[in-house]
């Protein structure tokens, strides 16, 4: 009798430690695949199917790798993470809803998002949007492909300090390609990325403390414009870029707007670019406008040459 009373005893100290333990610690790298389970640990031998399954059990900083070429599903991301496709056909099928929704739980998470393809278009039914960044400090986004978006490409929409990294991707089908609106200070740096086909704009800038630079880019074949400022206060910069078959290359809409441009290239816009009254076009005089469209208009904005 002592024994058991003494067993009981023992037991009766640990459960508040058994209740409060995790059931699974959380990897630092996990792994999906197109023919894993969720139910998985989500190791390398036995993956998970979706990035929402494996995000659980990845661990605050840690990674999510694509074992093989598969569709992995739509993804809401809370912490600090990477999600890495490699060399493989890793991607997101988001016809009808949101693809990724980064909405970071503290102001100093990063989220990468590195080799993948976000593709809304199924059948007839476009996606949500590709992006949704909310919450967090930084979202890069690396070799990212996203098409086929009722909505934005990109919806950069935060209340806090935000950094977006975007290089060598591709943006497609999209009514706009990124959308930044902050109410806080915002910082997009772009690079060697392709907008393509857009209905809206290739990137829109509105808050005060916003700045956009762009650099070694292509875009062709956007409706509305390939570059715009739209609020008081927000910067766009570009540098060596080709503007192409857009409805405005670069626009400075609104009074307080800002528009920089050197080295770039100019080709059959309706116009190269357009200032508002009270908005500034600078501009080291270098940029190559072709003869067909007119080069700009918006005289009674300051347009200068430094």
């Amino acid at each position: 009798m002592r024994r058991i009373a003494l067993l009981a005893a023992a037991v009766g100290l640990l459960l508040p430690f058994l209740a409060s333990a995790p059931a699974q610690a959380q990897a630092t790298r996990t792994w999906v695949s197109g023919v894993g389970d969720d139910a998985n640990p989500c190791s390398r031998t036995a993956p998970c199917k979706t990035f929402a399954g494996a995000i659980s059990k990845t661990a605050a900083g840690g990674e999510i790798d694509c074992l093989d070429p598969g569709g992995f599903g739509a993804v809401t991301i809370t912490k600090s993470i990477t999600i890495d496709c490699g060399t493989n056909a890793g991607g997101i099928l988001n016809s009808g809803f949101n693809g990724v929704i980064v909405n970071g739980a503290n102001t100093t998470d990063k989220v990468v998002l590195r080799n993948l393809v976000i593709q809304g278009t199924v059948g007839t039914t476009q996606g949500s949007n590709g992006i949704r960044f909310l919450a967090g400090q930084e979202l890069h986004l690396d070799r990212v492909v996203i098409q086929g978006q009722s909505g934005f490409c990109v919806d950069f929409n935060k209340s806090t300090l935000g950094i977006l990294y975007v290089k060598d991707s591709y943006f497609t089908e999209c009514s706009s390609a990124i959308n930044i609106t902050s109410t806080a200070a915002a910082v997009a740096e772009i690079q060697r990325t392709t907008f393509v086909g857009i209905g809206g704009n290739g990137i829109s800038a509105s808050g005060s403390a916003t700045t956009v630079s762009v650099t070694k880019s292509a875009f062709e074949n956007v409706g509305t414009n390939c570059m715009v400022t739209s609020t008081s206060g927000a910067t766009a910069n570009a540098a060596d870029n080709m503007f192409a078959n857009c409805g405005t290359g670069m626009n400075a809409s609104v009074a307080g707007a800002i528009i920089t441009a050197t080295g770039n290239s100019f080709l059959n816009n309706g116009s190269a670019f357009s200032v508002a009254a009270g908005g500034s076009f600078l501009t080291g005089g270098d940029n190559k406008v072709a003869p067909t469209g007119s080069a700009g208009s918006g005289s009674t904005g300051n347009m200068t040459t430094k």
